[in-house]
């Protein structure tokens, strides 16, 4: 029985896509639980159903708990899940420690980081993590080559979460090779590498602690990809900046911006995902747009030629989550979960490893919760029955 419940509206404006290519989680304050599934290459455990190397083309079920929450996967082959007792587990490849338990060792199922119960928010990177606490606090683990953990330095990394900081105030965060963050006061934070300009400030050189852009304080949602970001203002209007080689900016050029630009004067953007060198993203009225790099048909518009402007996908106005990597995964408000673009370790999930330049729909439930794209790997949730 398909569950009833409805996401709030608001809930685009908590959302961690880290290209994310994010990474991204996506972010619900209201833990409802349900069943976790996964597919696509099985390297290091990435599926975490207790095997190793054996690629999955279509969801596989994950034990039988109905209580997980959130997702984020990794550029690599990992992900991490917080369970709706704000528990936090992880699994998959732990060679830079993003597995969070102090070691190096790759997980093949989940297994619990820390004992915390206090877990709000979870992004994945490069083999990277940044969490955020209920108190308001900001931690991370794994890889730190670039300062992307904003703890101050840059060094091979942390098996174990480090605080960034002591602020209680940060709300929302999203990491790839460099992250971006907002606080509640609505200021938007970047720090990591900076190639092309990828953290906003004007600049290109790479920061490891945390800088604000700007001093505005209108900044809503922030994704970041693999060398730039997007982000929401509460007013609707949309800004990227960063690289730029494949239009994935949306302003209709390549050329690269250190600073935010706005896309467009449209005041309607609700969600936006980062994906490898693409965007895509969800307007208020229920439509799809995506732009940038379409080499594996990512851009989902039947084709394979890249675009620099934002393009709609169908005419439909019934989506209502999308998250973009290699490949491009979205829920529409009917709870039925779509794929396409890059397929050759069957992160698309529909028994195939060929690659779809339009929309397919996973099986036929309509009762999926949340998805998360890695690299290498997809991750979803479905609802849990609520009668």
């Amino acid at each position: 029985m398909a569950s009833n419940f409805t996401t709030p509206d608001n809930i685009f404006g908590q959302i961690d896509l880290d290209e994310k290519f994010i990474t991204d989680s996506w972010l619900v304050d209201q833990f409802v639980g349900g069943t976790l599934f996964s597919w696509g290459i099985g390297t290091n455990g990435a599926i975490g159903n207790q095997t190793i190397n054996i690629p999955y083309s279509s969801p596989v079920q994950i034990g039988s708990l109905t209580n997980w929450s959130i997702i984020a996967c990794g550029q690599g082959y990992e992900t991490a899940v917080i369970k709706n007792d704000g528990t936090l587990w992880s699994w998959g490849s732990g060679a830079s420690g993003q597995m969070g338990n102090n070691t190096s060792t790759n997980l093949t199922s989940p297994i619990q980081v820390g004992s915390l119960t206090n877990w709000k928010k979870i992004t994945f990177g490069y083999d990277s993590i940044l969490a955020i606490k209920a108190d308001g606090t900001l931690w991370g683990w794994g890889h730190d080559g670039y300062g992307q953990l904003g703890n101050g330095v840059a060094i091979a990394g942390y098996s174990s979460p480090v605080q960034i900081g002591l602020l209680t105030n940060w709300s929302t965060v999203s990491v790839s090779y460099h992250a971006a963050a907002i606080k509640t006061d609505g200021t938007l934070w970047t720090w990591g590498r900076n190639v092309q300009g990828s953290l906003g400030n004007g600049t290109i050189t790479n920061y490891s602690s945390p800088i604000q852009i700007g001093s505005l304080t209108t900044w809503k949602s922030v994704s970041t990809g693999w060398g730039h970001f997007a982000a929401i203002k509460t007013d609707g209007t949309l800004w990227t900046c960063g690289y730029n080689r494949f239009g994935q900016l949306g302003n209709g050029t390549v050329v690269y911006y250190s600073s935010p630009i706005q896309i467009g004067a449209l005041t309607n953007w609700k969600q936006v995902s980062c994906g490898q060198q693409y965007t895509a993203a969800i307007k208020t009225d229920g439509t799809l747009w995506t732009w940038g790099y379409d080499g594996y048909g990512n851009l989902g518009n039947g084709t394979t030629v890249s675009y620099s402007s934002p393009i709609q996908i169908g005419s439909l106005t019934n989506w209502k989550q999308v998250v973009a990597m290699r490949h491009t995964a979205a829920i529409k408000t009917d709870g039925t979960l779509w794929t396409w673009g890059n397929n050759n370790n069957g992160t698309l999930g529909n028994n195939t490893t060929s690659n779809y330049s339009s929309p397919i729909q996973v099986g036929s439930l309509t009762n999926w919760k949340q998805v998360s794209c890695g690299y290498y790997n997809t991750v979803a949730i479905t609802f849990k029955d609520l009668g």
